[in-house]
């Protein structure tokens, strides 16, 4: 071999070495370029598994909203809820304690204006029952006539006249526009007012609270018109004792104390002045309320049992007196 072919063959062979070294180089360089390509994927798929299995993420997953999924209701789960609305309009109410909610009435919009509802120790809101010196101090009565004035209120008057007994008349508003001279009257012989409602509605408590508050505000108001000046009405007396905690709110608002009763006599059903009488003596105990009628049709039966209780009362030892207000 020539000194020529001896020296090219190290050099071959040094080329051959440096060619090696740098493919391994690139090899090297290229396997860890794909190696961290790899590792940042990972964080982010990780994170949109995270994401669509509920735990929380920090890059949310394309798929998911703000306000969650749409639940089987039809609700948002994610957004908040629209509050419950009580039928009185109050949302989230649910009345006081033991008193029936007032289911709204059928096919009739929500109202809107709603009283907020009393603690069922609201003052002035808790309902009469008994006189206004009360059960413990001696035998006192209270004697109320509803639904007038009518026909049987001048005859009624007479006898509380003849007996020096005082009264409470709780007033229908149209039928005292129609008799205002028997709410003068009445009140000129010493009596009391209450109110009645303008249409008497029952149940009252499924009224909407608007139409609650004409029935209780628009019957005092004819009451006083009837009245005349310096008329004062006391009392609200639910019909058929339908109180709620939202009407006996309406009420204290407007300046009345509920009333109601302790003795019913149920002359409205006419079962005949013997057994109307019987059930007064049988209910009625000292500081007790009596329940009768003066209007709602014909009360000759209530007039003639009341011509036998009124001195039986006396010969008991009963004075007369006004409810508690």
């Amino acid at each position: 071999m020539s000194d020529l072919g001896t020296r090219r063959t190290p050099l071959r062979r040094a080329a051959a070495g440096c060619a090696a070294v740098l493919t391994l180089a690139l090899a090297c360089a290229c396997g860890a370029a794909q190696g961290a390509t790899q590792s940042q994927a990972r964080p982010t798929a990780n994170l949109t598994l995270s994401s669509t299995s509920g735990s929380p993420s920090a890059v949310p997953s394309p798929s998911s909203s703000p306000t969650g999924p749409s639940s089987p209701t039809g609700t948002q789960t994610g957004a908040a809820a629209e509050p419950t609305r009580h039928p009185s309009g109050t949302p989230g109410a649910t009345g006081a304690p033991g008193t029936p909610s007032a289911p709204s009435t059928p096919g009739s919009p929500a109202t809107t204006a709603a009283a907020p509802l009393p603690a069922p120790d609201a003052p002035g809101s808790a309902i009469v029952y008994s006189t206004a010196t009360g059960p413990g101090n001696g035998r006192t009565v209270a004697l109320t006539f509803d639904d007038g004035p009518g026909p049987a209120t001048g005859p009624i008057l007479d006898l509380l006249a003849q007996y020096h007994a005082k009264a409470t008349f709780c007033e229908i508003g149209p039928q005292a526009t129609a008799n205002p001279a028997l709410v003068k009257r009445i009140l000129a012989d010493g009596h009391r007012l209450c109110d009645h409602t303008v249409h008497h509605p029952q149940p009252m408590h499924t009224l909407l609270h608007d139409r609650q508050v004409f029935e209780i505000t628009a019957a005092k108001d004819m009451i006083i018109q009837a009245g005349g000046p310096g008329t004062q009405v006391g009392w609200f007396r639910a019909p058929g004792g339908d109180f709620s905690a939202e009407n006996r709110q309406i009420a204290v608002q407007d300046g009345l104390r509920p009333l109601g009763w302790t003795v019913d006599t149920r002359d409205w059903a006419k079962p005949g002045a013997d057994k109307i009488l019987a059930t007064a003596q049988k209910q009625l105990k000292p500081g007790g309320i009596i329940l009768m009628h003066d209007g709602g049709g014909d009360r000759s039966q209530t007039v003639a049992a009341l011509g036998q209780l009124l001195p039986w009362l006396v010969q008991q030892g009963y004075t007369f007196d006004f409810p508690a207000g």
